[in-house]
């Protein structure tokens, strides 16, 4: 529970923070995170537990659990999988708008296999990500997916060795850097929106998150700089 409040801080503080235009999530060690720790959760120390008690009857607010925290971050979110991402690792991996898994990576869905659910955002996100039938196979069947298999049914964007994995990440994240920040992450708002959506809506709510960029001095750079061929300078401003 400490961690999973200290990792929902970090990234409200990293929203937050003008000067963070990329975030970058992996793991330290071999893996990039085992899960939920199952001791404490049936202790009654875990998360839910207020304090321990009638697990089941039990309240707790989510707003600031770390897989909504996530969702609502509009700074751009790379996760590098360094290694086994399961359960709820699983789950705050599929939470990132890009995955990029070193060779020795792996994604387990392994809920059934101990009579839970994809809780933390995985039975939301799974089916959209790689559509129903695909989703339903992994979950239903407690699949664990190795780096290739995740890059073959579109769970990672790329796959590379794993002395490579935090220079291409960093490279990745670089190159967004780049952008105009206020213009990207006007952009994920919007995308994230558009999931439940009509597109009429969206159509309609993005042209009201266009407007305010163009009186921005980011949107004029933009313009100076193609006119001028030269590549822009971007603020956040």
């Amino acid at each position: 529970q400490p961690m999973l409040e200290a990792f929902s801080q970090a990234f409200q503080e990293a929203d937050r923070d003008r000067d963070v235009r990329v975030i970058i999530l992996t793991g330290a060690g071999r893996g990039f995170c085992a899960g939920l720790d199952l001791k404490d959760l049936t202790a009654g120390t875990g998360i839910g537990s207020n304090g321990g008690g009638d697990l089941m009857n039990l309240r707790f607010d989510l707003n600031n659990s770390p897989p909504v925290v996530l969702h609502n971050t509009d700074k751009p979110v790379i996760c590098a999988l360094n290694g086994p991402a399961a359960g709820y690792g699983m789950d705050l991996a599929l939470g990132a708008d890009i995955r990029i898994a070193s060779t020795s990576a792996k994604l387990a869905a392994v809920f059934a296999r101990r009579g839970v659910l994809p809780e933390s955002g995985g039975s939301w996100l799974l089916p959209r990500l790689i559509g129903w039938p695909k989703a339903a196979e992994i979950a239903f069947r407690g699949q664990t997916l190795g780096a290739e298999e995740c890059l073959e049914v579109g769970l990672v964007n790329h796959v590379v060795e794993p002395e490579r994995l935090m220079p291409f990440a960093n490279e990745m994240a670089a190159e967004i850097a780049a952008g105009a920040p206020l213009a990207i992450q006007a952009t994920k708002r919007m995308m994230r929106l558009g999931m439940d959506e009509t597109f009429e809506a969206n159509v309609h709510h993005v042209y009201l998150q266009l407007l305010p960029l163009f009186r921005t001095k980011d949107f004029m750079e933009g313009v100076q700089a193609f006119i001028q061929k030269r590549d822009p300078q971007f603020t956040g401003r």
